[in-house]
């Protein structure tokens, strides 16, 4: 079954298809829950709760643009919505502004392979939550400023202060585990 015959199956409520879109999905939106949460088991939860959500509302697909993208779209949301509930997300009136800048130091981007992908997500979660929301949201997602604002109702500048401060954070978290394993 190729992806539409898949999308028309789950449409069509047919087990079989719902089961084909998640396997096929399921990897890719585990990673993503797992970037907004805590530890693993909130991300299965998180996982499970929006292929529920994406299985009542795949009607509202309508086949313009990847739907790849409008299964992160719901699962990003989802997570917010999430962060929102338990008030994680952490909002600040900070201006970029007032921050230092960032010293990109390339003998740093050259140790960064040596850094598991599994490692450098821990050092994401380690993150004040907001800080790692906008960090994801931004540097993975591919968000803008003015979207990140918007979706988590802040100001663009607290967007790019959380942003800024993530980065300086992350970047000690890889100085530190470089150092110690040099």
């Amino acid at each position: 079954m190729n992806e539409l015959q898949i999308i028309a199956g789950c449409k069509e409520q047919k087990r079989e298809a719902q089961k084909m879109l998640y396997e096929v999905y399921a990897r890719k939106m585990y990673s993503i829950c797992l970037r907004y949460s805590s530890d693993q088991d909130a991300a299965q939860d998180l996982l499970q709760d929006g292929f529920m959500k994406v299985f009542a509302n795949i009607d509202s697909f309508q086949e313009r643009g990847s739907f790849e993208g409008w299964l992160k779209r719901i699962f990003i949301n989802l997570a917010l919505e999430n962060l929102r509930k338990k008030k994680s997300i952490i909002q600040t009136s900070d201006d970029v502004q007032d921050l230092p800048d960032i010293v990109d130091d390339s003998t740093e981007d050259e140790q960064m392979y040596k850094i598991s992908e599994s490692e450098l997500l821990n050092m994401v979660q380690d993150l004040p939550r907001g800080y790692s929301t906008v960090f994801n949201l931004y540097a993975i997602e591919d968000y803008s400023h003015k979207e990140i604002a918007e979706m988590m109702n802040i100001s663009e500048g607290t967007s790019r202060s959380q942003y800024v401060r993530a980065r300086q954070i992350l970047q000690g978290k890889v100085r530190q585990y470089i150092k110690e394993r040099s």
